[in-house]
This record gives structure tokens, C-alpha cells and sequence, in this order.
């Protein structure tokens, strides 16, 4: 049996070496992030969504080794684990081929197996399977089991129970159902029909097949849904000589009086047992396939839509739209405090659009604004046609840009909105957060639950905690990956940093408040249950613009400041040479005096050095300003202004298993199919385009009664 260390070095591609380091430092207590970041020369410079990977996997192949033993224990204290037994349960590959092996001898319900057990029929089964060429007569053989203080009362009946056996023991086989299961995988097909004659989503799904090997993982997750809701009706079928022909290749031998009987028992295990329970675990493995599928789209969707770049430095106004409350209006400076909120009654008739525009002009000339942020919930249409208007009404210098406010409603009416916002009502809180994710997506985005972001499919009906866990561990990435002000983060943005739990990062803004801004990383160490591990793990991604060492605004760790200044010495650097600004030619310096050189002189990896190197180049720098940036718009477009064969830039909204939405400023997202993303096959959309990609498209055609825009990625012209 191979080791954990092998299985996961031939899976990801790695040496046995790196991996069995990344597992010490996993059970050291290290984070992810800490150990991509910071201890390359370990790994190899594995990447976090490897290290992710190894991580989950190590859980599953340690829970699969306890359950390996869990079973053989079992099984030994029955006095029924051989040699060849222990064997089997050791070399299997996953915990349903050990449930398998365990599954003869594990405590079963009361069934008519273990009633002819009870029965004493349990020889007369075994004799009969065994099948032996001089058994003889049957009934005669049945006859000495007849008993009628155990209630066998004949010869049939002994054989009636002694069939239940046999077709239990068959059903039981580990090697049966694997061969089994392995031909529904390749040979079977889900049917779908419907369930009655009401009209629903599902009705692409009322006379649906397909095979069980092409079934697409949104197929999966909507015939569940509609089985669920009572509207469809589903089987997984398989051609019925297929899989008794399997069922009689094990279990009958030719050449005996018992062939015919143990053929018949086979066919009543393959129809009463085999494949129902077949048919339960295949429809179990299919929605967990899909339901992992689903997760990790909604991940690679969720990762981009947090990085997108902030809109910096400039006073933004967030317009949270809306029809009988009216248009939620927050003004916010360039921090995100807010300077100024109102309501606007923009949809209740022209005097009142007049006001609403005069009201916001004022606002805009009073506080600087430069930049809109539009919710695009109801009346975000009217609402966009008010602000075109306004940045008519001022002259320029302004522009809006439409921002998702999927999750907002969850944030505004949250107890965390409500300390942070307490004397502003749930509507305004909404227009604060909605300037905010233009002002820095990242920053507002972490105060909301994942799942509310609006970037996934079928997320109701995922497995809750392993969906948690995978988008968690996507917020930490993104957070890590850019870093924290240490002075103007917020609790919730703080406790996704390495390290650092919801009450260590309530107690550094406790500290913040009570003690003012931090001057040095170091100060750190006097928080409240700040200890050296969580030091060591949250330092290296905790800014601290305010420093004095200006190491304390990069991402160099704290354990390489020496290192970072030996560097500099090195390459002819005084102390005061990043005070005076980066130093533009480092790279160069390093390429000439050469790296590995430079490192051995420094005391670190040279992967490590590199870093040290490029933050150096670029103290402060965010991770993000290298990504194209959003589209901000002066003028509106209607989905009637679309005409076939127009080419237009927008932004992907969301990367779902069928196709792209893209935002080309009409309000409504236009899809594109995932045949029209490019020229070449993909299996996913997420192969060629991320959430908050620029893209051009072409559009191919526009339903204005359904509301529905066809686009086309690879019709549109290349660049």
C-alpha cells in the first residue's frame, strides 16, 4: 500500500520531498497562505489552490486510513478478518470500496436474509451456493431443514429462505458491485419525466434523457431540484441483461443441481437489491460530483470578482435604487467614511426627477464627487437614466458604473452593519456599501456571506459546510494575496488574515481605538491574545503605511528584514534609498550580481530573495492595480439600441458550466453560449474567462419581450 506522501507527490505532480514538508508544516499549525507566501524553499513554490488541494486531500486519504482501521478492527472482533480480507481493505483507493468490504459484516437491519438466518437456513444457503457437482437433489437436501418450532414448515420454504440468503450474499460482494457500479458509470442512463401537467422551469427536463457518462453537472443539480420540488419524476435505467449478465458470471457455476436455483436467487439479488442500491449510490455520486463541479465554479468565479481593482482615491456617491422608498443616496470620501446621505424620489414623476437631479448635483459640487456607483436591483434602469442625466447637468468630470448589489440587503440588516452604521437606517447602509465595493471590492465584499455574492448556481443546495470551506478558503487567499492596512481595516477584513480569528481582530481595532494608529508591525505583539504564532503567521500580511521602517508597507516578513537589508547593502543601496523613492533598477542589480549569490550572502531561498527583490521595487504595491480596469460610463445604452452584428466591451458577470454573462451597460446581461466563447473546444467557460474580465462581443440576437441578449466572445473582433 502506498504511503499518504506517495499517493499525494504521483497526484499533484510533486516530490515526495516538498509534500512530506507542506504536511509537517500543515500539522506545525501553519495557514495556507503563510506557507505559500513564506516558506517557498520548502515546496517547491507550490500555489495556494495547490496547496489548498493537497490540504483537503490529505484530510480525505487520513479520514480513509481511520477508516480502514475502524473496519478491521470491527471485522477482528467478529473473528472474521483473514489475511486476504486485511489486504483488501488496506489497498482501497476510496471510502466507498471500503464500506464494500465491510459491508458483509457490518450490523444490518432485520431483513428475510438474517430471518432464514434465525431460521437455521443459513447452511442450507451456503451448501446450495457452493454448487458442487455431486449435491444432488435439492429438495431432498431442503427436506432436512424443515422445522416447525423455527416456522420452516416445508421444503419450499426452507429454499424460499435459503434463496434470501444467497441473493444477500450477493448482493454484498465488494467485487460485484464495483463491476456493477463501473457499468452503470459507462453503460447507464438518467430519465427524467414529468411529474404532472403544471408548467415549470424544469420543462426542458418533462422527457429528458441522457447517458449517466455525458450528463453535465448543471443537469444534475436542476433534475434534482425539480425532483425535489415535486415536478419531476427520475430513474437511472440500464439494459437489464447487462447487468444480470454480470450478476450470473459471479455468482452461478454450470454443472450442478443448484446452478438454476442460485441463477434464480442471483436475479432476485440484481432486481431487489443490487440494483436499487445501485442505482441510490449512483445518484448520490453523480449530485456529489456535480455539487463539487459547482463548487469549485462558484470558487473561480468568487476569486476574480474580490480582486477586481479599486476605484482609488476619489469620492464616490452610492445610489441604491428603488421605487415607493425612493433612491438611497451615500456620499463617501475617498477612506470610505461618509460625508453625506439623502433620498431621492427619481420614478415618482418628473418634478420629483427634476429635484432628485438638481439634489444630487448639488451634492457633487459640494463634496467632489467623480465617480457613481449604481445598485442594480429594481429601478436601476431609471435610476441610470437620472445619472447620465446629472453628468450632463455638472459638465463632465463625472462617471457612474452599474456595481452588483447581490448581498447588499444581507449586509445592511446584519448586527456588523449595524455597529458599524448605527445611526443610519438599513436603506442608507445599503448605498454606503454599494460605493464602497466600486471604492474597494475586496474590503466591502468580506463583510458578506459568499454565498449572498450572487456568483454561483445551486448554492441552496450544496453540501453547506464544504461550500463554506472552499469559499473561505478563497476570501483568505484574495485577502492575503493583497494585504491589510493594519490601520483602516475592519474586524471582518482583519480575521481573514493569517492567523488571525474574529476575536484577535476585534482586539486589534479594540487596541487601534484605544492606543491610535499603529507606527510598527512589532506593536502588534501587545494585543490582546496576539500570540508568537499568530505573529509569525498574520505579520507578513498586515500593512503599516505609517512606519518608519518602510519594510512594515511591503510584504516582506518581519524574519527577512535582515535579510532585506543585507540585500540592499549588496546591491549598493544605502539605508535611506527606499525613503527616497523605490529603487527602479533593483531587478537589474540583482540579474547582474546574480541571484543565487545574492541569496547564500542573505541567508535565504532564492525564491524568498525574489520576493524580497520585487517588494522592494514596489513598496506598498497592490496586487491588483496590474488588472485591467473596470468600465466606468457617461452615457446609457437600452436593450432596444442593440441591433445583430454591434460590437461592444463589457465585463463578465459570471462564469457558469454552460455559457458567460456579460454587462454591456443595457441593464440587462447578455449571455454568451459557451459554443460562442472561442474557436476552439473547452470544456469550461472558466478556460478562457474569469469574473470581471474586459471583453468584446458581438451580439447575435435580442428578445426585448423576454429580455434576453445572445452574444458571441468569439465572432467579436480580436484586439
Amino acid at each position: 500500500m502506498d504511503s499518504i506522501v506517495t499517493i499525494l507527490a504521483r497526484e499533484l505532480g510533486q516530490s515526495a520531498a516538498y509534500v512530506e514538508n507542506v504536511i509537517r508544516l500543515l500539522d506545525e499549525g501553519n495557514t495556507v497562505p503563510f506557507i505559500a507566501r513564506y516558506r517557498k524553499e520548502l515546496h517547491g513554490s507550490m500555489d495556494d489552490t495547490t496547496l489548498r488541494t493537497l490540504e483537503q486531500r490529505l484530510a480525505y486519504l487520513r479520514s480513509l486510513q481511520e477508516r480502514r482501521e475502524t473496519v478491521k478492527n470491527t471485522i477482528a472482533e467478529q473473528g472474521k478478518l483473514t489475511d486476504a480480507l486485511a489486504a483488501a481493505i488496506d489497498g482501497a483507493q476510496t471510502l466507498s470500496e471500503v464500506e464494500d468490504l465491510y459491508r458483509p459484516y457490518k450490523p444490518k437491519r432485520r431483513t428475510r436474509a438474517t430471518i432464514a438466518k434465525e431460521k437455521g437456513l443459513d447452511p442450507l444457503a451456503q451448501a446450495l451456493f457452493a454448487q458442487s457437482p455431486s449435491l444432488g437433489d435439492i429438495r431432498a437436501l431442503a427436506a432436512q431443514y424443515i422445522d416447525a418450532d423455527k416456522g420452516v414448515a416445508d421444503a419450499e420454504e426452507a429454499l424460499a429462505g435459503a434463496s434470501d440468503v444467497i441473493a444477500e450474499q450477493i448482493s454484498d460482494d465488494a467485487a460485484l458491485r464495483k463491476a456493477l457500479r463501473a457499468l452503470l458509470e459507462r453503460r447507464g442512463t438518467l430519465r427524467s419525466v414529468a411529474a404532472g401537467d403544471a408548467d415549470s422551469v424544469y420543462r426542458l427536463y418533462y422527457d429528458f434523457t441522457q447517458p449517466v457518462a455525458r450528463l453535465a453537472g448543471y443537469q444534475i443539480l436542476a433534475i434534482n431540484r425539480g425532483e425535489k420540488e415535486g415536478f419531476l419524476k427520475v430513474s437511472v435505467t440500464l439494459e437489464r441483461e447487462w447487468g444480470l449478465g454480470l450478476v450470473w458470471n459471479a455468482a452461478v457455476k454450470p454443472g450442478s443441481s443448484a446452478s438454476g436455483f442460485v441463477r434464480a436467487a442471483a436475479e432476485d439479488a440484481y432486481d431487489r437489491l443490487l440494483f436499487p442500491s445501485m442505482e441510490r449510490e449512483i445518484r448520490s455520486s453523480l449530485t456529489e460530483i456535480a455539487a463539487e463541479g459547482a463548487i469549485r465554479t462558484f470558487a473561480l468565479n468568487l476569486k476574480p470578482l474580490l480582486m477586481q481593482p479599486p476605484v482609488k482615491g476619489h469620492v464616490t456617491m452610492g445610489l441604491d435604487p428603488g421605487y415607493s422608498h425612493g433612491c438611497k443616496v451615500a456620499v463617501v470620501d475617498p477612506t470610505g467614511k461618509v460625508l453625506d446621505t439623502a433620498v431621492v424620489y427619481p420614478t415618482f414623476g418628473a418634478r420629483q426627477k427634476r429635484e432628485a437631479i438638481d439634489r444630487l448635483a448639488a451634492l457633487v459640487r459640494r463634496h467632489g464627487v467623480t465617480h457613481l456607483a449604481i445598485g442594480n436591483g429594481t429601478a436601476s434602469r431609471e435610476t441610470e437614466q437620472m445619472a447620465v442625466e446629472l453628468i450632463r447637468e455638472v459638465g463632465g468630470g463625472l462617471s457612474y458604473m452599474i456595481v452588483s448589489e447581490s448581498g447588499a440587503s444581507v449586509y445592511s440588516a446584519s448586527k456588523l452593519a449595524a455597529e458599524e452604521f448605527p445611526d443610519y437606517d438599513v436603506n442608507l447602509r445599503s448605498a454606503v456599501s454599494i460605493a464602497r465595493r466600486l471604492q474597494d471590492p475586496l474590503a466591502e465584499l468580506v463583510k458578506i456571506d459568499p454565498k449572498a455574492i450572487g456568483v454561483g448556481q445551486y448554492q441552496h443546495d450544496m453540501p453547506q459546510k464544504r461550500l463554506d470551506e472552499s469559499l473561505g478558503a478563497v476570501v483568505d487567499d484574495c485577502v492575503n494575496a493583497v494585504g491589510v492596512d493594519l490601520n483602516t481595516a475592519s474586524a471582518p477584513l482583519l480575521s481573514h488574515v493569517a492567523g488571525l480569528n474574529a476575536t484577535i481582530a476585534k482586539n486589534i481595532v479594540v487596541y487601534r481605538e484605544e492606543n491610535g494608529a499603529f507606527t510598527a508591525r512589532r506593536e502588534l505583539r501587545r494585543v490582546s491574545k496576539l500570540g508568537p504564532k499568530a505573529f509569525e503567521q498574520c505579520a507578513g500580511f498586515l500593512r503599516v503605511r505609517e512606519s518608519e521602517n518602510v519594510l512594515d508597507n511591503t510584504g516582506v516578513h518581519p524574519e527577512s528584514y535582515a535579510a532585506a537589508e543585507r540585500l540592499l547593502v549588496l546591491l549598493g543601496y544605502d539605508k535611506a534609498a527606499l525613503r527616497r523613492g523605490a529603487p527602479g533598477d533593483l531587478s537589474k542589480r540583482l540579474d547582474n550580481y546574480g541571484a543565487a549569490r545574492a541569496a547564500e550572502a542573505c541567508g535565504v531561498g532564492v525564491p524568498t530573495l525574489r520576493d524580497i527583490a520585487r517588494e522592494l521595487a514596489k513598496p506598498g504595491r497592490d496586487v491588483r492595480d496590474d488588472l485591467p480596469a473596470p468600465i466606468l460610463r457617461t452615457d446609457v445604452l437600452e436593450i432596444g439600441d442593440l441591433k445583430p452584428g454591434m460590437v461592444l466591451t463589457g465585463t463578465v458577470r459570471n462564469v457558469i458550466d454552460f455559457g458567460v454573462f456579460v454587462d454591456i451597460g443595457v441593464h440587462q446581461d447578455g449571455l454568451v453560449h459557451i459554443s460562442q466563447v472561442c474557436d476552439r473546444y473547452i470544456k469550461h467557460p472558466s478556460e478562457v474567462v474569469a469574473v470581471g474580465d474586459v471583453v468584446k462581443v458581438a451580439v447575435l440576437s435580442v428578445d426585448e419581450k423576454k429580455q434576453r441578449i445572445s452574444l458571441s466572445m468569439k465572432q467579436a473582433p480580436k484586439a
